[in-house]
C-alpha cells in the first residue's frame, strides 16, 4: 500500500464514512470496470456487476491486508467471486425474461460509455478465452498475472492461497501454454498471406510471451 492509500485509511475507514467511500469508489471504479469488461459482453450485466462489487466492499472490507497487496487487487479478488457468483446464477436461469426484469435501467450516455469499454476490453475477453482449457486453479492465477496484470503476490492474496501454491500454479500454467502452442505450430503450415489470428481458439500474443517467462 502506498503512502496516499495508507492516508486516506483504506476500505475498513472507506465503509464507516459515506465521504471517504465515495472517494475510494472514484479511486476504484475505472478499475473495477475494466476487471469486469473482460469477462462479459453486456453493458448491463457489466453495470449491475460492478456496482454489486462495490456492495460487496462493505461487507468484506475487515479482510482487506495492505501486506498482501494493492487494494485494486484485493477488489480483483472480491469481483471474481462476484462474476462467479454471476454466471452461476445464469447458467441456473431457464427463463431469459428473468435476467432482463431485475435489471435497473441505464441512461443512453450510461450505455454507450460501459459499450466504450468493453470494446476497448475486447482483447482482455479473447486472451480468457485463450485460457479456457487450463484447470481451474491454474486458470485463475494465469488470468489475474497476464490479462489483469497483478503480481505473483497480489495473485495469490486475491484468491486466497499460498505464494508458492500460486507460483507452482504459474508454472504449470505457462508449460502448458507453450505445450499447446508448439503443437498448433507443428499441425498448421504457415499462410502464403501472413494473417493476425482471431477468435478464441488464438492464444493472445501477451499471453504467449508470459507462457515463455517473458512477463
Amino acid at each position: 500500500m502506498d503512502d496516499a492509500e495508507r492516508l486516506r485509511g483504506g476500505p475498513a475507514a472507506a465503509v464507516r464514512d459515506p465521504r471517504l467511500f465515495e472517494e475510494f469508489y472514484r479511486r476504484h471504479v475505472d478499475a473495477v470496470m475494466r476487471f469486469v469488461a473482460r469477462r462479459v459482453d453486456d453493458p448491463h450485466t457489466a453495470a449491475d456487476l460492478t456496482a454489486e462489487i462495490f456492495l460487496a466492499v462493505l461487507d468484506s472490507a475487515h479482510t482487506y491486508r495492505p501486506r498482501l497487496g494493492s487494494e485494486t487487487a484485493w477488489l480483483y479478488g472480491i469481483a471474481r467471486n462476484v462474476v462467479s457468483s454471476e454466471r452461476r446464477r445464469v447458467a441456473r436461469e431457464t427463463e431469459r425474461d428473468l435476467r432482463i426484469s431485475g435489471r435497473r435501467l441505464l441512461e443512453p450516455d450510461d450505455i454507450t460509455r460501459i459499450e466504450d469499454r468493453l470494446d476497448a476490453e475486447s482483447p482482455g475477453r479473447r486472451a480468457l478465452a485463450a485460457l479456457a482449457r487450463l484447470p481451474e486453479g491454474e486458470r485463475a492465477v494465469m488470468e489475474l498475472i497476464a490479462v489483469d496484470q497483478l503480481t505473483v503476490t497480489e495473485a495469490a492474496a486475491a484468491l486466497g492461497i499460498r505464494q508458492v501454491t500460486a507460483r507452482v500454479r504459474l508454472h504449470r500454467a505457462r508449460k502448458a501454454l507453450r505445450e499447446e502452442s508448439a503443437a498448433r505450430a507443428a499441425e498448421t503450415p504457415p499462410p502464403a498471406v501472413p494473417a493476425r489470428p482471431t477468435g478464441p481458439e488464438a492464444p493472445d500474443p501477451s499471453l504467449l510471451r508470459v507462457a515463455r517467462g517473458e512477463a
